[in-house]
């Protein structure tokens, strides 16, 4: 070391109260996001329950129930089919997924919701416009009640619903298709009338 250099280092260690450097060592990691070590159902539970104690939603239907609502709305079934299951009106079910944020893309199709959101006019009123029943305008008006709902969460709950049970089926899906891609591959111009 030159005189120079020596006289840089002394004043960086005093500086540093005399440490010799200020990197840290480097570490080998394997990503940087955090693997969940929760089960799905326990997840599913958590969303719902912090859904439940954020907009106190009033549903006869427990925990487990909603979670059966989510998982049977992603199986594509309707409101009746899942009432069926539960032994529960149609309505509730409704009234489950919308507080639970899951708004199908049939749901208010006949409609358009950013039209009737904020409109003031009473429910018979918009029915006769529309050329809807008073009740669907109920409906259409609970719908944009929960997609604004979901939007001012910025639709964290319903994405996670998405990873837990949307994606949950691509990749079981995938992993069929992989299946079925590779087995296809492997056995490609292999005789398969051979006689012992």
């Amino acid at each position: 070391m030159n005189e120079k250099t020596e006289e840089l280092r002394d004043i960086f260690t005093d500086v540093t109260d005399g440490e010799e450097t200020v990197t840290e060592s480097q570490e080998n990691t394997r990503g940087s996001l955090e693997r969940d070590e929760r089960t799905t159902e326990e997840r599913l539970e958590s969303v719902v329950q912090q859904m439940r104690e954020r907009y106190a939603f009033e549903t006869s239907l427990s925990n487990e129930d909603l979670i059966g609502v989510a998982k049977a709305f992603y199986e594509g079934d309707s409101d009746d089919e899942i009432a069926a299951d539960f032994g529960v009106d149609p309505a509730d079910v409704f009234e489950a997924r919308m507080s639970l944020h899951l708004i199908g893309e049939d749901d208010a199709d006949e409609v358009d919701l950013a039209a009737i959101r904020n409109r003031e006019e009473d429910d018979a009123t918009l029915a006769d416009e529309y050329d809807v029943s008073s009740a669907q305008i109920r409906r259409y008006r609970r719908i944009a009640a929960a997609e604004d709902e979901s939007r001012a969460a910025n639709d964290r709950y319903r994405d996670e619903f998405n990873s837990l049970l949307a994606d949950a089926d691509l990749s079981e899906q995938m992993t069929t298709d992989v299946r079925e891609d590779g087995l296809g591959d492997a056995t490609e111009g292999m005789e398969t009338d051979v006689e012992f």
